[in-house]
């Protein structure tokens, strides 16, 4: 089996304009590639592998593989996000997506278990209610830090509230 160099050259590359974009002037080195990239480098691939095995090597046998891969692609996706864009604190729920993730694929390739169906969408309103959440927790948290945008907004909504209050005396 031949690898194709552009196929596997192209994403890195990719990836790297994208980090000295958003990072803006960095020096590289080694140390700097192995604190941002690890995901992309050691645990995707992983994921990656698992896919391959089930896909290529078992010729769709041992559904059991997708699992794993699933999890730990997904997982992998999510660190490395997480690292490019220091988003720990919000990107967290994206771990409960990848538990959900391998059992997806489980449920799709497999036997199409409906009862997998529960544990998937538990785990998958779960994770997106904790990311609204906190995107929205995060959002506020801004927000509340700029102290002058918070007074106009209370001095705005009391000034409408005066404005277009109800008369009870009629």
């Amino acid at each position: 089996m031949r690898i194709n160099r552009s196929a596997f050259l192209g994403p890195i590359l990719i990836l790297l304009g994208a980090f000295m974009f958003i990072k803006g002037e960095i020096e590289f080195d080694t140390g700097t590639i192995f604190t941002y990239f690890w995901p992309t480098l050691f645990v995707i691939p992983v994921g990656v592998f698992f896919h391959w095995l089930y896909f290529s090597i078992l010729q769709r046998r041992g559904v059991g593989v997708l699992v794993p891969g699933g999890v730990i692609f997904t997982a992998g996706v999510v660190c490395q996000i997480s690292m490019l864009f220091d988003t720990w604190d919000t990107m967290w729920p994206g771990f409960m997506m990848a538990a959900a993730v391998g059992l997806f694929e489980l449920y799709w390739f497999g036997g199409r278990n409906k009862w997998l169906l529960i544990p998937i969408n538990i785990l998958t309103v779960l994770s997106l209610l904790f990311f609204v959440i906190f995107s929205l927790g995060s959002l506020f948290g801004s927000l509340a830090s700029s102290q002058p945008v918070v007074a106009m907004i209370l001095i705005v909504a009391g000034g409408l509230m005066i404005m277009f209050r109800k008369n009870d005396s009629g």
